[in-house]
C-alpha cells in the first residue's frame, strides 16, 4: 500500500495515536508532516525516529486554536507541494458534567477538535483536489456514537466531525478524494491508562483489553491507500466490540 511521494499531515502527532499513525504512513512511503503545539520536542523525537527508520518527516509546530497561525502553517506546508493526506487527529479532553462545565471547557474542546479540522482542511483542500487524489481521515471517538457522561463537549465535537465527514465526502468524491472518520474506543495511551483500570476495561470491552495505537494506525494506513478508494463518507469503529 504505497504512499510514495505523498505528503501527509498528521495533527496532534505528539500523542500516542498520532505518532503511531505517522509512523505507519511514513513506513508506507509518505512524507509525513508532524503537527504539535504544546510538546514540540515530542514530534522532533518522532521525526528523528522516522528518519532513522528510512522515512521522511517534517515538524510543523503551531496552535490549531489560532486562525492566523494555522493558515500560515498551511502556507508553509504547501510550499513543499500539495498535501494529499490529512489526518485530523488533534483533540483534547476537558471533562465535567454539563451543570458544572465552564464556558472555557466547552469552547476549548470544540475549538481544537472541530474548528481545528476546518483550520487545516479548508486551506489544504483545493491544492489536494487539483491533484485528483486525496485522503482525509478524521479521528473521532466511540463517545460520538454512544455518548459518555462528563463528555458532552467532547461528544459534541466528535459528533460534529462525523457529520462534517459525511458532508465533505459528497463534495469531493468526484475528484478522487475520500473522507472517512475513525472512531476508536479505549486505546492504550498515557491518558487512557490513567482513567481505565483492568477491571473497568474487562467490564466495558468485550475483547477484554484496550486497543493498541498500532491497530488504529493500521486502519488509517488502509484507508489512506489506493485499495480503499471506494470507501468514503464512513464512520468506522475500532473498539473491541463495545458497540
Amino acid at each position: 500500500m504505497s504512499l510514495a511521494g505523498k505528503r501527509a499531515l498528521i495533527t496532534g502527532a505528539s500523542g500516542a495515536l498520532g505518532a503511531a499513525i505517522a509512523e505507519r504512513l511514513a513506513r508506507d512511503g509518505a512524507i509525513v508532516l508532524l503537527h504539535a503545539n504544546s510538546r514540540p520536542e515530542a514530534v522532533e523525537q518522532l521525526a528523528a525516529a522516522i528518519a532513522a527508520a528510512g522515512g521522511q518527516a517534517e515538524c510543523h509546530v503551531f496552535d490549531l486554536q489560532s486562525d492566523e497561525a494555522s493558515r500560515a502553517a498551511c502556507e508553509r506546508m504547501l510550499a513543499g507541494g500539495p498535501v494529499q493526506v490529512i489526518v485530523n487527529n488533534a483533540g483534547v479532553h476537558d471533562d465535567a458534567v454539563l451543570p458544572g462545565m465552564s464556558a472555557a471547557q466547552w469552547h476549548k474542546v470544540i475549538d481544537v477538535s472541530l474548528n481545528g479540522f476546518f483550520r487545516v482542511t479548508q486551506p489544504l483542500l483545493l491544492p489536494m483536489l487539483r491533484t485528483r487524489w486525496g485522503r482525509i481521515l478524521n479521528i473521532s471517538s466511540v463517545a460520538s456514537l454512544t455518548g459518555n457522561r462528563g463528555q458532552v463537549n467532547y461528544a459534541a465535537a466528535k459528533g460534529a466531525l462525523n457529520s462534517a465527514t459525511k458532508a465533505l465526502s459528497l463534495e469531493v468524491a468526484a475528484r478522487g478524494v475520500t473522507v472517512n472518520a475513525i472512531a476508536p474506543g479505549i486505546i492504550a495511551s498515557p491518558m487512557a491508562d490513567g482513567v481505565f483500570d483492568k477491571a473497568m476495561i474487562d467490564q466495558l470491552v468485550p475483547v477484554k483489553r484496550a486497543g493498541r495505537p498500532e491497530e488504529v494506525a493500521a486502519l488509517a494506513g488502509f484507508l489512506a491507500s489506493d485499495e480503499a478508494a471506494y470507501i468514503t463518507g464512513q464512520i468506522i469503529s475500532i473498539n473491541g466490540g463495545m458497540i
